[in-house]
């Protein structure tokens, strides 16, 4: 009779307990990433009122946490990215704190009257969020605690630890620290954030930090083809059922297949629309190119290995040394010089104001980049048209 009480009203086997404790933790990670992130922070998703209060019932049980708070500190990161302001940056409060103690940060933050007064507009306030999930957020995680307890004993123990745990070790720690310091970069923007993995399985596929950086308001999370986002994958199948409304995805690189010849209107959309895919493939296919053939043709070590990668990454993110070196890079070698003109002109059509992303400025840009003598510039400007002339799906 003891041994029966001490497993609870269901005992299971070791992998069991693992079984159920994994899904508790993915039903979190789901619901912050579907609900919290992509529906109520960024709006680029529409859930269901049903998933919406399944979700927000599943977050104050399983953590306590409460939509407005973490809207409003995820926005407040958007807004100061890598900047004195953001809650939780590596880069002004170093790594090792971030990933270890992320969640005291996200809390200072959410304290704060200011940033969920002005970032946390347009999250829930019904009855239920003021009286219960907002008033008594704790109470969720005691119930919880409780319930697992009955179910499956003294088992339980290790998984609500674990349960509790992870949350804040791999939503605040992991994506906030390690997505802003180690992975891969597709798209280059004044964040240091970072794809950890092309998979997006176990975080619910905020995993492809990068992306998300780079197109904030997009419900899908994986651009590039061999990327997965299992968070996508949910939002497929709520779709299908009419559990969800897809309001604005990232758009994937739609290449042209009319080979067309003429910068026109259509390609001008093109080119603004799909413009961070358009900065990745000028690194790809101007700037990389330029450093090889001047390497070739220079004395062996007289060109860093680490010229490429100086003038891809993004200006502000360069140290002062990389920024020096970067300087001396741009004064002896005109090559590099005009490479960089050229890139920033061609982003200074997308980042003005009205009429900046004229079919006549993109045709004078086109012109002097063939005219430039530098081979890889002459062939993306006459590939323009045919590579980019119809908008993006």
């Amino acid at each position: 009779m003891s041994h029966s009480l001490a497993y609870g009203l269901i005992e299971l086997p070791w992998w069991g307990y693992v079984s159920v404790t994994f899904l508790t933790i993915q039903g979190l990670f789901l619901a912050i990433t579907l609900y919290l992130h992509r529906d109520q922070a960024h709006g680029g998703l529409i859930l269901h009122p049903i998933l919406r209060h399944a979700f927000r019932f599943w977050l104050w049980f399983g953590s306590g946490a409460v939509t407005k708070e973490w809207v409003a500190v995820h926005r407040r990161h958007h807004a100061y990215a890598d900047l004195p302001g953001d809650p939780h940056s590596p880069v002004i409060f170093g790594l090792k704190r971030v990933v270890w103690e992320g969640y005291e940060l996200y809390v200072a933050a959410a304290r704060d009257p200011v940033i969920l007064e002005h970032y946390g507009r347009g999250t829930p306030d019904d009855w239920l969020e003021r009286h219960l999930y907002t008033r008594h957020c704790s109470l969720g995680v005691v119930l919880f605690s409780l319930t697992m307890l009955i179910l499956f004993g003294v088992p339980a123990i290790a998984m609500v630890a674990i349960h509790l745990v992870s949350q804040p070790f791999f939503a605040g720690g992991v994506v906030n620290g390690l997505g802003h310091a180690v992975g891969y970069r597709s798209y280059e923007m004044p964040s240091t954030a970072t794809n950890l993995v092309p998979w997006g399985l176990l975080l619910g596929g905020e995993e492809l930090h990068n992306n998300h950086h780079a197109f904030p308001r997009s419900a899908r999370f994986a651009v590039q083809r061999w990327e997965v986002d299992i968070g996508w994958l949910f939002i497929c199948v709520f779709r299908a059922l009419g559990l969800a409304r897809i309001r604005w995805v990232a758009p994937r690189a739609t290449l042209d297949q009319k080979r067309r010849t003429e910068l026109d209107a259509d390609t001008v959309q093109a080119l603004f629309t799909n413009r961070m895919h358009v900065l990745r493939d000028y690194a790809r296919r101007v700037v990389l190119p330029v450093c090889r053939d001047l390497a070739r043709g220079e004395p062996r070590g007289s060109l860093p290995r680490s010229a490429a990668k100086l003038l891809i990454r993004h200006p502000a993110l360069l140290a002062d040394e990389a920024r020096r070196v970067l300087g001396d890079l741009l004064a002896r070698y005109e090559v590099l010089r005009r490479v960089v003109e050229f890139r920033d002109s061609l982003q200074q059509m997308w980042n003005g104001a009205a009429g900046s992303h004229s079919v006549a400025q993109l045709r004078e840009w086109s012109v002097r980049a063939e005219a430039s003598g530098i081979r890889a510039l002459r062939e993306f400007a006459a590939a323009l048209p045919s590579r980019w002339g119809a908008r993006a799906a």
